[in-house]
């Protein structure tokens, strides 16, 4: 976690742990600090403190805006880009509702040529996965019906989309606490709570909430703006740095846009590599790493995204700097990658 998001928790889980919907004193502190989380999360995000609401996690924020937008249309169908979270195609999957897909280019960025529809149109800000940047506005210009926005690997890394009807974040993407999603729902949208309703669910809110965790990923979200272009300048020429040491090894080949993407990732694919194989030998040397699809490292499925660039879709690692990562980190990470794919490789004869 950011220190901010710690030292916020902290203090917030001693003086603000009650129910804030209760009329008591702890009730009502609890309150304010729960108001003034969303007050200072809607300033960051650009909206108002009325279309900002709390969730249990990234995840939960989708699906509650998907299925929120498709129950607010009359003839509900949605549009989405082949790279979209599992999260938005398993609510797409969910609500059995017709789908049409836009395909993406080589690096995973959706064409924007003007597109017209009156169905739910969900394009996220960036990918989760390779770190490209989606033109969400342009796509979105000339769409009548609902946009819907997975900013979950966005948020707090860059500046976000203007044109959305619901959009999602995810609290630990910025270094705020695991648990906490982020949900916006544009004044004047046609959403409909898409869940079964009890005396804790309204216009907005979406279960019981979490004082603490909410007001520790307030914290950490302005902290992180307010140093996001150091960071981010930083970060970018590392990667950058990282990018050519990679693409100069053989057989390996990088994948996501050049200069269209997030600051602090980057992902490539290992010829003749098991990606679980490389992780495990790659942590077993110290550094902690992904593999495979983003959303669905627990199965064996090749990633749906690298699939739909026209990528190698095994033997692949995402690799994510945090704000403290060093060049010498890097080179580090660059010599034991280079033992490791040889290694892996000699394995099995090559």
């Amino acid at each position: 976690m950011h220190p901010a998001a710690r030292d916020a928790l902290l203090a917030a889980a001693e003086h603000a742990y009650a129910d804030p919907r209760r009329l008591h004193h702890a009730g009502r502190r609890a309150r304010q600090v729960w108001d003034n989380a969303r007050a200072v999360v809607a300033e960051c995000l650009g909206c108002r403190p009325e279309e900002a609401t709390f969730t249990s996690s990234g995840t939960a924020a989708v699906h509650a805006g998907v299925l929120g937008l498709l129950a607010g249309l009359s003839n509900p169908t949605a549009t989405a880009s082949a790279v979209e979270h599992s999260a938005v195609r398993n609510a797409l999957r969910f609500a059995q509702v017709p789908v049409s897909e836009l395909g993406v280019d080589e690096y995973g960025r959706v064409d924007d040529a003007a597109l017209s529809g009156d169905s739910l149109l969900a394009v996220q800000a960036a990918n989760h996965e390779v770190g490209t940047l989606q033109p969400v506005d342009r796509v979105a210009a000339t769409w009548s019906g609902p946009v819907f926005v997975d900013a979950c690997a966005a948020a707090g890394r860059v500046e976000l989309p203007q044109t959305w009807s619901a959009l999602a974040a995810s609290a630990h993407k910025w270094g705020g606490p695991a648990g906490v999603g982020i949900l916006l729902i544009r004044r004047g949208t046609r959403w409909r709570h898409p869940g079964p309703g009890d005396e804790r669910v309204d216009d907005r809110s979406v279960g019981f909430e979490n004082v603490p965790a909410a007001f520790a990923a307030a914290a950490s979200l302005q902290a992180v703006l307010a140093e996001r272009d150091q960071v981010a300048a930083r970060q970018r020429a590392l990667i950058d740095r990282l990018r050519q040491q990679v693409a100069a090894l053989p057989d390996i080949e990088v994948v996501g846009h050049p200069t269209e993407r997030l600051p602090h990732l980057l992902t490539f694919s290992c010829l003749y590599v098991d990606g679980e194989a490389l992780v495990t030998e790659l942590d077993r040397r110290g550094y902690a790493v992904a593999s495979g699809s983003a959303c669905a490292a627990a199965d064996d499925r090749p990633s749906h995204v690298l699939a739909a660039m026209g990528a190698l879709t095994h033997g692949n690692v995402r690799v994510s700097l945090t704000r403290e990562t060093t060049a010498a980190d890097l080179d580090g990470f660059v010599a034991a990658l280079t033992g490791a794919v040889a290694e892996l490789r000699g394995r099995v004869g090559l």
